[in-house]
């Protein structure tokens, strides 16, 4: 094998060149791990996939999602973007293409359902493959020295600083509003002093903060940092954003629930990024998280493996 075909998708927008840009190897076979990670440090972004034969045939694929850094265990504009690209294709690995995609992956298996319009898919939608867990708080000043802000830019009205995950896991934080938002940059030293002291499960320390009003409290702006993953800003983390709104959820005081949630992301980036939660709870826990979004084709080409 001396070339290697992807694609590249920008995720969770109806627009090109917005949203969260996304490399996909719709046939891996062949790669050892080093050159994954290889050819993910040399897309730069914040995901690549690796599409691979499923070890259960009952299953679409085996998907492999790294970092510029590492490999990760889910993560969630990865499968919205890969099931977006493999979705328009006949087959795949030879078993044809229905409406529904499973993919194994290191968190378990990732559910898919493909939205299709006029016979395009419009749009994806997985399911989280893990229940919501809730880890440690993490104080105010920690988070605020990650981004540059001030402890008092932290609320804790809600909830404190915490770690939330749904398959990957993040610290999530809220802060006092769209001007805290846009003032937040990320603070290298800050981020390897959090992670020294409390690091993630699955991938390092990485941030997302977010607003919101009492008028409309879920439709939330939202920033995700990851600079020790290589990544300063993510303009669209699924992922994220899906624990996030279990956890928010799981606060709420109704027992049942089945909430609707948007999260913008990316705006002070100029990739604005829209992402769609829909949260279930019954009898006080979080049954279901499903994230949704669009995908726009940006780019196909060839990776030259051999000289």
């Amino acid at each position: 094998m001396d070339t290697l075909s992807y694609v590249t998708v920008d995720v969770f927008t109806s627009t090109r060149f917005e949203g969260n840009p996304l490399a996909v190897i719709a046939d891996a076979r062949g790669l050892s791990d080093a050159a994954m990670q290889r050819i993910a440090t040399e897309f730069n972004y914040s995901e690549v996939t690796f599409v691979l034969p499923p070890e259960n045939p009952e299953n679409s694929a085996r998907v492999r999602i790294f970092t510029p850094t590492m490999e990760v265990p889910f993560a969630g504009h990865p499968n919205v973007g890969t099931a977006y690209v493999l979705g328009q294709q006949a087959e795949i690995f030879g078993k044809p293409v229905g409406e529904k995609l499973r993919f194994e992956e290191k968190a378990g298996i990732v559910e898919i359902s493909l939205k299709r319009s006029g016979g395009r898919i419009a749009a994806t939608a997985i399911r989280a493959p893990q229940p919501l867990t809730v880890g440690d708080t993490i104080a105010e000043e920690t988070i605020a020295g990650c981004v540059s802000l001030e402890p008092d830019a932290v609320v804790t009205t809600t909830h404190a600083p915490v770690f939330a995950s749904v398959g990957l896991n993040f610290a999530v934080a809220e802060v006092s509003g769209l001007e805290a938002l846009a003032a937040a940059r990320p603070n290298l030293a800050g981020f390897q002093a959090a992670a020294g002291r409390q690091t993630t499960s699955g991938h390092d320390f990485s941030l997302f903060v977010y607003a919101r009003t009492s008028e409309n409290p879920w439709h939330i702006r939202a920033r995700m940092f990851a600079p020790l993953d290589n990544v300063p800003e993510d303009p669209a983390t699924g992922s994220a954003s899906a624990a996030l709104g279990a956890y928010l959820v799981s606060l709420a005081p109704d027992a049942h629930m089945n909430v609707h949630i948007t999260v913008e992301q990316g705006v002070e980036m100029g990739r604005r990024s829209i992402i769609v939660l829909d949260v279930s709870k019954l009898s006080g826990t979080v049954t279901d998280v499903v994230i949704s979004g669009s995908c726009v084709p940006v780019m196909r080409g060839e990776i030259i493996l051999q000289d």
